[in-house]
């Protein structure tokens, strides 16, 4: 990712982080909502390699919702919702729902370090040149995208949430029934 790019993320994920509170929840402070996008999209496909050295393709996840989030570890709005992602990725073993947090713009070394301090067990893929986040319209970091089974785009939450929460994990279930 270039020096640009890489500061346009951290400029944009600071003034998410500094403006969350705006319409939070008032227990979490957290926003927990996720908004409709007006024109969903078919999800580009991707193949990263994960920190574990596996191979993530989205493709891998039709007939599954998957809560595609973009993150980077400079982040800290990022580093806040990582906890409640893996809390809720806990909750939902077993359910057609898949979480893959994409690291952007990072090395292995970087995201495995990171997962020492804010383990999880869910599969973080990574764009190391921006490629993969460039198909998306991300604004800031974190971004997170709702894909439907059929693989179509059709949510996306600016800002980081607490995925754990279980009105947000209830609202992707409803999203699941035909």
């Amino acid at each position: 990712m270039s020096e640009r790019m890489n500061i346009l993320f951290r400029t944009a994920a600071l003034l998410l982080w500094l403006t969350a509170g705006v319409a939070a929840d008032a227990e979490t402070g957290k926003i927990q909502t996720l908004t409709p996008l007006d024109k969903p999209f078919i999800a580009p496909d991707f193949a990263l390699m994960g920190e574990d050295s596996k191979t993530y393709r989205l493709s891998d996840y039709r007939g599954k919702m998957v809560v595609l989030n973009f993150w980077a570890t400079w982040c800290p709005p990022c580093r806040d919702e990582m906890p409640s992602m893996e809390r809720a990725h806990q909750k939902i073993k077993g359910e057609d729902i898949v979480i893959l947090a994409v690291n952007v713009g990072e090395d292995g070394d970087t995201v495995f370090a990171f997962t020492g301090q804010y383990p999880v067990s869910f599969p973080l893929p990574l764009d190391f040149d921006g490629s993969v986040i460039a198909k998306y319209p991300v604004i800031g970091l974190p971004t997170t995208f709702i894909i439907n089974p059929q693989g179509n785009v059709t949510h996306r939450a600016i800002g980081s949430r607490e995925w754990d929460d279980d009105r947000l994990l209830n609202t992707l279930r409803k999203m699941l029934k035909p």
